[in-house]
């Protein structure tokens, strides 16, 4: 019997299930990506420490939605880029069109390293954190949060 911390993330197979929702309703799917040191875009791009990507079949050369990473090649600019995102780092996935889709918490995992040549990931020493909401649903217990949870911003990158 499998105990939480061993069992796999629903992430990547939610996110796959909303890209072929997009791509079968004729939408155009979107991820906001949380922006560190793992994840591989360019950082030109990136605002507020979030970059919102276009993963639509005309927009994406060799996409994978694999269970850890989703890895595409895409233009920028007219300039073609190798993109690399954990997933753990995705934010959301939802259609363009009229902004159905998912978000997804902030992942509270160890910051990711990944090691370029070879894609091995290995995790790295967590930063200190200033403060944590713990707070649980409505009439459950728990301590106040510190600060006001906000809900990440999308911003579209043409």
């Amino acid at each position: 019997m499998m105990d939480s911390l061993e069992t796999p993330s629903t992430r990547p197979y939610l996110i796959r299930a909303l890209y072929e929702w997009c791509t079968d309703n004729g939408f155009t799917p979107f991820i906001a990506v949380q922006v560190d040191e793992s994840v591989r875009v360019p950082m030109e791009f990136v605002k507020d420490g979030e970059i919102v990507l276009n993963v639509s079949f005309d927009a994406t050369s060799a996409l994978k939605l694999g269970n850890e990473f989703i890895e595409f090649k895409g233009r920028f600019g007219g300039v073609a880029r190798d993109i690399m995102v954990p997933v753990v780092r995705v934010l959301a996935i939802y259609a363009r069109e009229n902004g159905q889709g998912m978000a997804f918490p902030v992942s509270p995992l160890l910051p990711v390293a990944v090691d370029r040549s070879n894609l091995a990931v290995e995790k790295i020493s967590p930063p200190a954190l200033t403060s944590v909401d713990v707070s649980l649903a409505e009439g459950g217990e728990g301590p106040p949060p510190t600060k006001p949870t906000v809900r990440p911003a999308l911003t579209r990158i043409k």
